[in-house]
């Protein structure tokens, strides 16, 4: 099976029971509910739908809720649309009804941006320079031209906005997410730690703290990366934004520099936006599009994500298996040990799970080991351990269910749920009887991780080397 994990977001062309089947066993680890789209009582009925199927077939799913965002959009523009030549001038003002005028019903907007800020349309169809503010009103020159249509986004790269990336729907989507108790939260328009620190706010008297994955697609937040990273639980290169607010031949290079700061403290990665985007509407994928999918993985995303292929594309069962094959091939040829000469750390600075982290992931290479073994209740020394990119297979052991389908998104980690244990001893047997029983064979040797004394999470401090 493939070590990088594969998201799929689910929509009106994979939102059906068997079709769920067939992509968890295609190689789907984590499903994505968008919720720039459909309703909560649809949203309600597809996470009990997808819940039911995964644990019909034995397997861990974890579900990410991805938050719209404050998206901004154009009002109304005529019928049929406004074709736009280079040169042409516009005014834009936050009145609707406006003879002349073209609808943008933001004021917060329109008060920010300032002479020669630009305003991309869409995914960049049209484009204006602002040339000058009157009151509440911009004059501006389109710069790049093309139909201008109703409803259509608006992204003002470089103006920083006085809005909150959480809009009223969002905190609407928030209470359904934790009600219904989703393993992930994607927070969209992230541009600094505050972002982050104002969901996790959020959701402070509830049972517990969804982990939330940070999505980077605004100019801003590449320039507080350090600190978002370190306030999220996990990062998402959401390209599509990323690729207006920043030029596109810069894309790369971000999508590197992203990838590698989460590698570095072992927080989940995700990389996403047309990765295979021609199996929409085609059973195959271009060549450049395989490429793409091989880069992000020798990079080292934990995961790849499928957006429109699996949510509207005729292909959603295909486009999931492409991305596995594309993983398997890759991860053969995956450079393990220049990636753990690269990434070791001169010193940890007295943290005992990195520690032990590192040195199970040395002693496995040492004497061949078929797993590494991580006894944990939070899964956090699994993925210090999956930081290091091992070569030999990462075993989670958990009576958490929630860690096992949030390990779901982490890099090589598969996860064995056992009954909850109480001591020690109780921990070290039920160890070892998962890993007799998840097919490997008697003289097999594994290293074993764990805490004593047991029940402290984030406490690893023990390795045993142990024979099946």
């Amino acid at each position: 099976m493939a070590r990088t994990k594969i998201v799929a977001t689910i929509g009106p062309g994979s939102a059906h029971s068997e079709t769920i089947r067939r992509m968890l066993a295609a190689g789907m680890t984590v499903a994505r509910v968008n919720f720039s789209h459909g309703d909560h009582a649809a949203h309600t009925k597809t996470v009990a739908m997808m819940r039911e199927v995964a644990r019909d077939e034995g397997k861990p799913l974890a579900i990410l809720g991805d938050l719209q965002g404050p998206k901004l959009r154009l009002g109304h523009v005529k019928a049929g649309g406004m074709m736009l030549s280079p040169g042409d001038e516009i005014v834009l003002t936050p009145h609707p009804g406006q003879p002349a005028m073209i609808h943008l019903p933001h004021p917060d907007l329109i008060a920010a941006v300032q002479p020669g800020s630009r305003l991309v349309i869409g995914d960049g169809e049209v484009e204006f320079t602002v040339a000058e503010k009157r009151g509440d009103t911009l004059r501006a020159i389109v710069t790049v031209a093309g139909l201008l249509e109703s409803r259509k986004g608006v992204n003002a790269p470089g103006t920083e906005l006085p809005i909150s990336c959480l809009s009223d729907k969002d905190r609407e989507d928030l209470e359904l997410i934790c009600d219904l108790d989703f393993d992930y939260i994607a927070l969209s328009f992230v541009r600094t730690a505050y972002d982050v620190e104002e969901l996790r706010a959020l959701m402070k008297n509830r049972p517990r703290q969804i982990p939330i994955i940070a999505k980077i697609e605004k100019s801003e937040a590449i320039e507080n990366l350090m600190a978002i990273r370190d306030a999220a639980d996990g990062m998402m290169v959401a390209r599509g934004d990323l690729g207006i607010e920043m030029p596109p031949q810069e894309l790369p290079l971000l999508q590197k520099r992203i990838i590698a700061v989460c590698n570095d403290v072992g927080k989940p990665v995700i990389t996403a936006t047309q990765m295979l985007q021609s199996m929409v509407e085609h059973p195959r994928p271009t060549r450049a599009e395989a490429s793409d999918v091989a880069n992000a993985i020798l990079d080292g995303t934990d995961a790849v994500m499928l957006s429109g292929e699996t949510a509207t594309g005729k292909y959603p069962v295909e486009a999931v298996l492409m991305m596995k094959q594309i993983a398997e091939i890759m991860e053969r040829a995956f450079p393990y040990d220049q990636w753990r000469r690269s990434h070791l750390m001169p010193h940890f600075e007295g943290d005992i799970t990195e520690a032990i982290s590192d040195a199970s992931c040395t002693i496995a290479e040492e004497i061949g080991a078929a797993a590494i073994v991580s006894t944990t209740l939070s899964g956090w020394t699994a993925q210090q351990i999956a930081r290091f990119r091992p070569r030999s297979p990462i075993l989670a052991v958990s009576p958490s269910a929630h860690t096992q389908r949030r390990l779901s998104l982490v890099w090589g980690v598969e996860t064995l749920l056992v009954p909850d244990f109480q001591d020690t001893d109780t921990m070290i047997q039920q160890t070892i009887q998962a890993v007799r029983e998840s097919g490997l064979e008697p003289g097999q040797r594994v290293v074993i991780t764990g805490g004593v004394p047991f029940g402290q999470s984030g406490h690893t401090n023990l390795i045993k080397v142990h024979t099946v």
